[in-house]
């Protein structure tokens, strides 16, 4: 065949035409039939997420506790946060400009100052400083969270005040994404372009606090042994991630920020940001792990009764404490955990009695035979505007989205598909094997269940459930028309009821078709806050993308046993769909004979070029993916098969 003669012919089978009688609007009932319970879809997903989640492991003594809180530690740092470019990273010299400063009020100052997190992505800082001062003195590096007023937030200037005028030195640092740091390229669900890379969007996020610590640490009157960390809502998972992972910090107050990773699958409001259940964390360990992981060091977990955010007291600190307690107990340390919850006003807050029960703490712990006053000192009127508190920053600040583009510039690597038969053969092999690692693609075996069917003039339509292992129910709509002899799966990023006029050609031109939802797609998405559900997913070291792969494989090879005909061919619609059925393809070989794509992307790097946030199409955001496959090394796997793209004519790879 010619391959102007194999243009012709491709454009003659995809071109929207209906035969024999066959409309869109015949089709388009059939595809629409509620299929799933609703209910069901949201449980096998928060099933599969919770099943994967790890246990504690039951505390024996002292020394078996503290072998196993370095490991994690270790293994959480070397898999997790500084993964490919991050260990580079980590490994740059520190940067600290200090800026100038400006009058606080009664007892203390505020000094200006800007860090490097990492090169080339600078952090703007403020030290509340007392007058005075002289020896070594307690230190607090106050964290903040989802708040737009960042370091400038009323409840945290208030807290730096008053920590200030009792004596204690007190950094406010900004966080990427709030305050200064507020744009849109720090928006926490495009960390994950970094993770495409192959590089760990979490680095950036945890760098930041690093490097806080580092700075101030090196003060000199900061005392070593009475360093805190406190924070709220997203302060508060940055205090307990800095807390478990770096020693150097002392006492740990976490406030409304943080679950387990077990509680967040059941409770939707408390599925976070990206950094919030970065991938593969659940892999090594749970959030209960890192609340034990800062025994024997003090520790006071504050968690409010009514919170209208996320993290309620009365469903989050049991398990934690559950994890802990058992731990500061062996360590002989049970009394340096508290925990206090908050009724006044009960919302997501760090207001005057969370303060207080932080600065007891303080006083118990670092100050226990002095003066130390633990009630607030009124400071409303000291407070300053973001305006006054602002900190110059460089013209040119790198951040999220700068960071993925310089990453993926090189990207592939080893990009390179052989030519010749043999060596493409080998290459295929060895490449597939590492396509399946990293998309973690399982291979399901299939139980079909028909719940219906309806036969309509020259097609009939049958309606199944297609259940994989115990994990996942896969909704299908087979329409065949009379004397089908090919077969074609059908699959769309808006879900099969929005692909009436594809599946009608189809059919018309003698096609027997499955159209199916595989997961988030369709009647597969669930019904609450499904894109934070994927990244839930990811965190427990799974990926959307394989799942999809995973599940197109299952349905082709139970379609093409059924029928024993030719091998089926997967019609993909919209970029997402494409990449999946891309990757299913790629490994299926026996089953899935060709593949036809509508809308998909000519590159991975598109999804950066774009800055798509990972809820926008979390599948793409594949940990890794990047760094070993674009679109033309996993067409090369799809050899000699043919990848066909209707909107942009035919390529044989």
């Amino acid at each position: 065949m010619t391959r102007q003669l194999f243009f012709v012919l491709a454009a003659l089978l995809f071109t929207p035409v209906v035969a024999f009688g066959i409309e869109p609007s015949d089709i388009e009932p059939l595809l629409k039939r509620p299929l799933l319970d609703r209910a069901v879809v949201l449980r096998e997903v928060r099933q599969y997420c919770d099943a994967r989640v790890p246990k504690m492991p039951e505390i024996k003594s002292a020394e078996q506790w503290q072998a196993e809180a370095e490991r994690l530690r270790a293994e959480v740092l070397e898999r997790i946060v500084y993964r490919g470019e991050a260990a580079r990273w980590r490994d740059a010299p520190a940067k600290v400009e200090w800026l100038g400063e400006i009058p606080g009020g009664p007892g203390y100052k505020i000094k200006k100052l800007r860090y490097e997190a990492l090169p080339g992505m600078w952090i703007p800082a403020l030290l509340y400083e007392p007058e005075n001062l002289s020896g070594k003195v307690p230190a607090v590096m106050n964290v903040n969270g989802h708040s737009p007023e960042g370091k400038a937030y009323e409840p945290k200037q208030i807290r730096c005040i008053n920590l200030a005028k009792k004596g204690i030195l007190a950094l406010n640092l900004e966080w990427v994404g709030m305050g200064q740091l507020g744009t849109e390229n720090f928006l926490h669900y495009r960390m994950n372009q970094i993770d495409l890379c192959g590089s760990s969007g979490l680095a950036p996020f945890y760098l930041c606090m690093k490097r806080g610590l580092d700075l101030l640490l090196a003060l000199e009157h900061t005392d070593p042994e009475r360093v805190a960390v406190t924070g709220l809502s997203g302060g508060g998972w940055q205090t307990i991630v800095i807390s478990s992972l770096d020693t150097r910090v002392k006492l740990s107050s976490p406030v409304a920020g943080y679950s387990s990773l077990s509680t967040r699958a059941w409770q939707p409001k408390d599925l976070g940001d990206s950094e919030q259940t970065p991938s593969d964390l659940g892999t090594i360990c749970d959030y209960t792990h890192l609340t034990a992981m800062v025994a024997p060091r003090p520790l006071l977990l504050q968690f409010n009764s009514k919170d209208n955010c996320c993290f309620e007291s009365g469903y989050v600190l049991p398990l934690l404490l559950d994890a802990a307690l058992p731990v500061y107990r062996v360590l002989g340390k049970d009394y340096a955990i508290r925990w206090h919850v908050n009724d006044d006003p009960g919302t997501h807050n760090y207001e005057r009695e969370n303060r207080e029960a932080f600065y007891r703490m303080v006083r118990d712990f670092f100050l226990p035979n002095s003066k130390f006053d633990a009630t607030e000192i009124p400071s409303e009127s000291e407070l300053k505007s973001k305006e006054q508190l602002a900190v110059e920053l460089p013209a040119s600040n790198e951040d999220f989205h700068t960071l993925a583009m310089r990453l993926m510039e090189n990207l592939p690597r080893d990009a390179a598909v052989p030519t010749g038969a043999a060596e493409l053969a080998s290459w295929q092999t060895a490449r597939r094997e590492q396509l399946r690692k990293l998309a973690r693609v399982s291979d399901y075996a299939v139980a079909a269940e028909e719940v219906g069917a309806e036969q309509k003039p020259g097609m009939k339509a049958t309606f199944w459930k297609l259940k994989l292992a115990a994990d996942w129910t896969v909704p299908a709509v087979e329409i065949a028309p009379d004397g089908a002899t090919k077969t074609a799966i059908l699959v769309a990023d808006e879900g099969r009821a929005a692909v009436a006029t594809r599946a009608a050609a189809l059919v018309a031109s003698g096609h027997r078709v499955l159209a199916v939802d595989p997961f988030y797609l369709g009647e597969s998405k669930p019904d609450e806050r499904p894109e934070l559900l994927t990244i839930l997913v990811a965190g427990v070291g799974q990926r959307p993308l394989g799942l999809q792969a995973g599940q197109l494989m299952a349905a082709s090879r139970w379609l093409a046993g059924r029928y024993g005909e030719q091998p089926v061919t997967i019609v993909a619609v919209g970029p997402r769909s494409s990449v999946s059925a891309l990757v299913a393809t790629a490994l299926e070989v026996q089953a899935i004979g060709g593949l036809e794509l509508d809308g998909a992307l000519d590159s991975l790097k598109d999804v950066i070029r774009r800055n798509a946030p990972i809820v926008d199409m979390p599948e793409l955001f594949c940990f890794g993916l990047l760094e070993a496959f674009d679109v033309e090394q996993l067409s090369a796997l799809v050899a000699p098969r043919p990848v066909v793209r209707t909107d942009k004519g035919a390529t044989r790879p």
